[in-house]
């Protein structure tokens, strides 16, 4: 199977982007992923899929994470966690609870970590919603490898 071609048509599907961030030994870290979905409401539940060769996945291991859907305004907040320096970019961080969030994004769930499954190439960790927010904003979307906005639609 040629992956090339799979990602493509994966891309066929658009996503919201999420910034899932942590707490690494007091600094804020963090990793763009859009493979992101709600799981449960009892108990309240989300799942995030990280690559197994990202760093991300070795620093997220064990720890509580916040998932920041990003807003519209926030593409140079994504591409600077999908490792894509932005070099006029001020995070405006909230550092309150058990994990950072990014301020200004559509919304947040705040996550305990509640189970990791394997999955092939890529790691699934479900996380217990413990707190979460969100704002009368447009979402940012990605579509065929592009950034766009829920204001599109």
């Amino acid at each position: 199977m040629d992956k090339r071609s799979l990602r493509d048509c994966f891309g066929k599907f658009s996503t919201g982007v999420t910034v899932v961030t942590w707490f690494d030994e007091e600094r804020q870290k963090g990793i763009t992923v859009n493979s992101f979905t709600s799981v449960s409401l009892d108990p309240p539940l989300a799942l995030i899929s990280i690559n197994k060769s990202a760093k991300a996945y070795s620093g997220l291991k064990g720890k509580s994470f916040s998932i920041n859907i990003l807003a519209s305004d926030q593409e140079a907040v994504a591409w600077q966690f999908a490792g894509r320096r932005q070099e006029s970019i001020k995070l405006n961080w909230d550092n309150s609870g058990i994990a950072p969030k990014i301020n200004g994004s559509a919304a947040w769930l705040e996550c305990e970590q509640w189970k990791e499954y394997d999955a092939g190439d890529h790691v699934l960790f479900v996380g217990e919603i413990k707190q979460f927010h969100y704002r009368d904003a447009d979402s940012l979307t990605f579509y065929q490898g592009k950034m766009g906005s829920t204001k599109n639609l």
